[in-house]
């Protein structure tokens, strides 16, 4: 479902960007953003801020319409009523939207959303008001998904859709992003040095083993040359042994001759 959500955003975004595209008059174009800030399905903004045909409301007349684009991009309903006076009056669908994208920056920072907080920030005077907000403005659109618990008196948010990055959320962004790939190649250099070491280590041990073996076999062979020439020495020494004995049996014995 987001990534049904999300795919709609970008055909909307594509739509406004090809209608801004061809049109050339400010009256036009502050026309458009007007209609793009009132669309019910529409939640992002900062990239019809970049666009080309956009900028050529700076200077003029309509140079606030910039200004609404903006708000809708990154602000809240506080943020509106704060500059109200540099502002152009919001429409009724322009109201309820920024509602809806002050719900979603507000379950950014956390998930347990006290009624008495809401209300305050979104300009409603009861809880009944609030509630029905909530489920038919918020959870029916399907920008946030959550549970009203009205013990408690609170929202309990389980999913809200994203809003656009402030530049200056962006280049945060890009930095963390950066000290994470730094220290993720720093992390990789230190695996691929230990890898490397271990398949030398791996060399070294598998040259000691067979130096090893080598000294064993030689010493297998050493004492089975020496058993040999050992067992080799006692079959002589054991024949000239009987030789000895039989040629003393068959020696005739001299007799001894009697005392004088």
């Amino acid at each position: 479902m987001a990534m049904d959500a999300e795919r709609r955003q970008a055909e909307l975004i594509g739509q406004f960007s090809a209608q801004a595209a061809a049109l050339s008059s400010a009256p036009q174009l502050a026309a458009l953003v007007l209609e793009a800030t009132s669309h019910p399905a529409l939640f992002a903004f900062s990239e019809l801020l970049t666009l080309p045909a956009l900028s050529k409301l700076a200077g003029t007349q309509y140079a606030s319409s910039l200004d609404v684009l903006r708000l809708f991009a990154y602000g809240t309903l506080k943020d509106y009523k704060s500059n109200s006076g540099s502002l152009p009056a919001l429409l009724p669908d322009q109201t309820r939207k920024l509602k809806q994208l002050s719900v979603l920056t507000l379950a950014e920072s956390t998930k347990i959303l006290p009624y008495d907080q809401l209300m305050q920030e979104l300009d409603v005077s009861n809880v009944r008001e609030l509630e029905d907000f909530l489920i038919n403005e918020c959870m029916y659109s399907g920008i946030v998904r959550g549970k009203l618990d009205q013990l408690r008196r609170c929202f309990e948010v389980q999913f809200a859709a994203g809003r656009d990055l402030t530049p200056d959320q962006l280049n945060n962004m890009i930095d963390t992003l950066s000290d994470w790939l730094g220290t993720s190649d720093s992390l990789l250099h230190q695996i691929q040095e230990k890898i490397k070491w271990a398949d030398t280590m791996s060399e070294v041990n598998k040259k000691h083993q067979k130096e090893f073996e080598d000294r064993v076999e030689e010493a297998k062979k050493s004492i089975k040359a020496d058993i040999d020439l050992r067992g080799h020495d006692d079959f002589l020494s054991e024949s000239g042994g009987i030789m000895d004995f039989e040629e003393d049996r068959i020696r005739p014995k001299r007799r001894r001759q009697p005392p004088a």
